[in-house]
C-alpha cells in the first residue's frame, strides 16, 4: 500500500501547480491571484528539488515552463483563456511522452517491473489515450464556457478521470501479477505492495 501512495504522490506533484490554480480559482474567482500563486507554486516545487539536490523530471520542467508561459501571457493580456488552454498543452505533451515504452517504470516498484512489464506498457498507453482525450475535452470546455464553469468541470473531471485510471491500472496489474505468481507456483507475497 505504501508504494501505491508513493506513486499517487508523484503523479499529484507533477500536476500540482495546475491543480492549485484550478482549486484557488474555484475558491476566489480571482484569475490574477490564482495565476500568480500557481506560478509561485511551480517555481517553489523546482526550487525545493534544487535545494534537496533531487533530480527534476522532464514532466516537472515542462509543467513549470507552461505554468510560467501561460501565466505570464494571461497576466499581460488579462485573458484567462491562455491559462484555460494550458492544460490541453500539458495533456498533449504528456500524452506524447506517455507513448514511450516503459515510462511507467518510475512509478512502479521492482516486483511490478518483474511480474507485469507487458501489462505496465499497455496501461501506459491507456494513460496516453486519456491524456489526448483530456486535451480535446479541455479545449472544447475552455472555448465554450466561462472560467467558473470550465474550472469546476475540468477540476472534477481531472481528479475523477486520473483517479479512476490510476485505480483501474493498479487493479489490472495486481490481478495479473497475482495470477502469474500462482501459475508459477509461488505465493503472491510481494504483490500486495505493487502499485498501478
Amino acid at each position: 500500500m505504501k508504494n501505491l501512495f508513493e506513486a499517487g504522490k508523484l503523479l499529484l506533484l507533477d500536476m500540482a501547480a495546475t491543480l492549485f490554480f484550478l482549486m484557488l480559482y474555484l475558491l476566489t474567482h480571482n484569475v490574477t491571484l490564482s495565476v500568480v500563486l500557481g506560478m509561485v507554486l511551480g517555481l517553489a516545487q523546482i526550487g525545493w528539488q534544487f535545494a534537496r539536490r533531487k533530480p527534476i523530471d522532464t514532466m516537472q520542467w515542462m509543467s513549470l515552463f507552461l505554468v510560467l508561459g501561460a501565466g505570464t501571457v494571461t497576466l499581460i493580456t488579462a485573458d484567462p483563456r491562455f491559462v484555460m488552454i494550458k492544460p490541453s498543452v500539458i495533456y498533449v505533451v504528456a500524452g506524447i511522452v506517455m507513448l514511450k515504452r516503459g515510462w511507467m517504470n518510475r512509478y512502479l516498484p521492482p516486483i511490478a517491473i518483474e511480474l507485469v512489464p507487458d501489462v505496465a506498457i499497455i496501461v501506459g498507453y491507456a494513460w496516453s489515450g486519456l491524456m489526448f482525450f483530456s486535451a480535446a475535452l479541455n479545449v472544447i470546455v475552455a472555448l465554450n464556457f466561462d472560467v467558473a464553469t470550465w474550472s469546476a468541470a475540468m477540476s472534477i473531471y481531472g481528479i475523477v478521470s486520473k483517479a479512476a485510471m490510476f485505480l483501474i491500472g493498479y487493479a489490472v496489474m495486481r490481478i495479473v501479477a497475482v495470477a502469474r505468481r500462482r501459475r508459477a507456483g509461488e505465493r503472491p507475497r510481494d504483490v500486495a505492495a505493487m502499485p498501478g
